[in-house]
């Protein structure tokens, strides 16, 4: 827990201030799961188009077996994003990320598989068309991810690279003229391609799962933070699919460094 605190205040030397979920990473079979994370936003520059986003999650899962969403340890992510606001209808973003998943057998006791745990290393990036009005936001994102796996020590896994493409479409409803109150709806459709190492080849680019998410977001005019409760159903698989419900809830921590420009800078969209 020391080392996960550390890495946080690590990532915190950047960030944000808009209202926005940090939505929950797919943590493969089960029946429930829980996600937690701590984030930070701050604006770059004078001219409001640069922000950042670091933050740390962590995610736990059940079994196959059971309901309980806390039953056993799944993932740590370490995450930094930039965001550019090119346009008042469109924004970039850049980002790395690291994780540490857990790794389970599918089969009775559902132990951790040898070996225990799987690396990844994430570049991704973002192009948001945002459309808004005082109290509707509607943005379709387009994510492109470059996924690098690696066993424990290093050495390479069985899915070596991967090359995945998601599809979000999001809706933000703002329930009061001060934008204290917002509900946050979106659905994510996920495509990818693989390099196995075992055998050597590349799979074809397929369809391979579905996000749904809803969030309730408070931001306090008498606090710099923003609380985020939220349910994401996660549909794995195309022929025959299932469902993971988890529950999810973040805090993320607004110009902690403070706003040093006084020019106003036009509502984000679309961060996760």
């Amino acid at each position: 827990m020391k080392v996960t605190k550390g890495f946080f205040f690590i990532l915190c030397i950047f960030v944000r201030s808009a209202v926005a979920q940090i939505s929950p990473p797919g943590l493969g079979a089960g029946h429930t799961a829980d996600w937690i994370a701590l984030g930070v936003r701050q604006d770059l520059d004078s001219l409001k188009k640069w922000e950042s986003m670091s933050y740390v999650g962590l995610g736990r899962k059940s079994n196959l077996t059971n309901y309980n969403p806390f039953y056993k340890s799944s993932i740590l992510v370490l995450n930094q994003e930039f965001y550019y606001r090119f346009h008042k209808h469109w924004q970039s973003s850049f980002a790395l990320s690291y994780r540490r998943q857990d790794e389970y057998s599918d089969e009775y006791p559902f132990e951790h598989e040898n070996p225990a745990f799987e690396q990844e290393f994430r570049l991704y990036s973002r192009l948001s068309y945002l459309l808004e009005t005082p109290r509707l936001k509607f943005v379709p994102t387009f994510r492109q991810e470059f996924r690098k796996f690696f066993t424990p020590a290093f050495t390479k896994e069985a899915e070596s690279f991967q090359l995945r493409s998601r599809l979000r479409l999001q809706l933000t409803v703002n329930l009061d003229a001060a934008k204290v109150h917002r509900l946050v709806i979106s659905s994510e459709q996920l495509f990818s391609a693989s390099e196995l190492s075992y055998p050597n080849r590349w799979t074809g680019l397929v369809y391979h799962e579905s996000r749904f998410v809803g969030y309730y977001s408070l931001s306090p005019k008498s606090l710099p933070l923003i609380f985020d409760l939220g349910y994401m159903a996660n549909r794995l698989g195309a022929t025959s699919p299932s469902y993971v419900h988890y529950l999810a809830l973040d805090v993320i921590w607004k110009n902690p460094f403070g706003h040093r420009w006084s020019a106003k800078r036009p509502p984000n969209g679309n961060l996760e």
